[in-house]
């Protein structure tokens, strides 16, 4: 069974988006707000029905509901505003995070978390901690977002069909992602023979400030974080073993610890089954040891 912790926009466009890839034949829809998640499952059924996706979509307002979850997902907290940064969520999801995390550990302790609630670094790093899992159980889904941003531009750009980049984005999940482009490449050609640095330059930019953009306009991001997450599940459940950038705990790669922060790995039916270390140059390394401090100081500034 998949539980998503969550009802709203989000989390019930995860699960819409999850039930039509049928990564679970089961998916709770958990929330407090009473009627909220029942709703919610009910339009999905129906939506699913049509398609002849055979996931049955229920919802709840009780944790203990979620015994026996194989991946339970952590959308729950206030999200982002116009104006705001990610960071600027971080005392109020804390404590919101932290209480679903120990609930998840309390009804689904053989299960694997994803976290989707920003800022999400920390929030990842909380929940790992207030669940006690091992780290290769507790993931985050910033950078896979990032990445498809990353992608859209790069397509834009070069007008080539989105099937043909491989991109990569590590680091942190707000204003120190680091977007490689000497790791992307269209149809094997690296992306580097193919735009100019300036270009680069700017396609990296709009990639940190895109999030904010879409808020502006129409009050949160919905979609492309959902897609994200149905991806990770689908790895998940059907043991993939993709490559994909996720918020991860390194345990001394890139020479992190005591840390989440999104890096490349290999996911599969164990969650984070391996972490891949690539080699950063200078000024890649001084982006993703800036993002390391942010997340580090974010971590300590609140009650885990």
């Amino acid at each position: 069974m998949l539980t998503i912790v969550g009802s709203g926009k989000v989390g019930s466009s995860i699960a819409l988006q999850a039930g039509m890839r049928e990564v679970d034949s089961s998916i709770l829809l958990l929330d407090i707000v009473k009627g909220l998640p029942q709703g919610e499952a009910m339009d999905i059924n129906h939506t699913l029905a049509e398609q002849g996706k055979d996931t049955l979509v229920r919802g709840s307002n009780d944790y203990a509901d979620m015994k026996g979850s194989d991946v339970v997902v952590i959308v729950a907290g206030v999200g982002r505003k116009p104006g705001m940064t990610r960071m600027d969520l971080l005392n109020t999801n804390a404590g919101i995070v932290r209480d679903v995390a120990r609930k998840v550990a309390e009804y689904a302790r053989g299960s694997i978390v994803v976290t989707v609630t920003n800022p999400l670094d920390p929030m990842t790093y909380i929940t790992l901690k207030a669940t006690n899992f091992k780290a290769n159980r507790v993931m985050g889904m910033g950078n896979l977002l990032d990445l498809s941003r990353f992608k859209s531009f790069i397509a834009e750009e070069l007008r080539v069909s989105r099937h043909s980049i491989h991109a990569l984005v590590i680091g942190e999940h707000g204003e120190n992602m680091l977007p490689l482009v000497r790791y992307s490449s269209i149809a094997g050609i690296p992306l580097t023979q193919l735009i100019t640095a300036e270009k680069a330059r700017e396609l990296v930019e709009r990639t940190r400030r895109v999030a904010a953009e879409v808020i502006a306009l129409k009050g949160a991001t919905i979609y492309a974080p959902a897609n994200a997450v149905a991806e990770m599940l689908d790895a998940i459940t059907k043991d993939r073993r993709d490559v994909m950038p996720v918020c991860a705990y390194p345990d001394g790669k890139y020479g992190v610890r005591d840390v989440c922060i999104g890096v490349p790995a290999i996911i599969g039916r164990d969650g984070v089954e391996e972490i891949i270390e690539v080699e950063l140059s200078d000024e890649e390394k001084v982006v993703f040891d800036n993002g390391v401090k942010a997340v580090r100081e974010a971590v300590r500034s609140v009650e885990i």
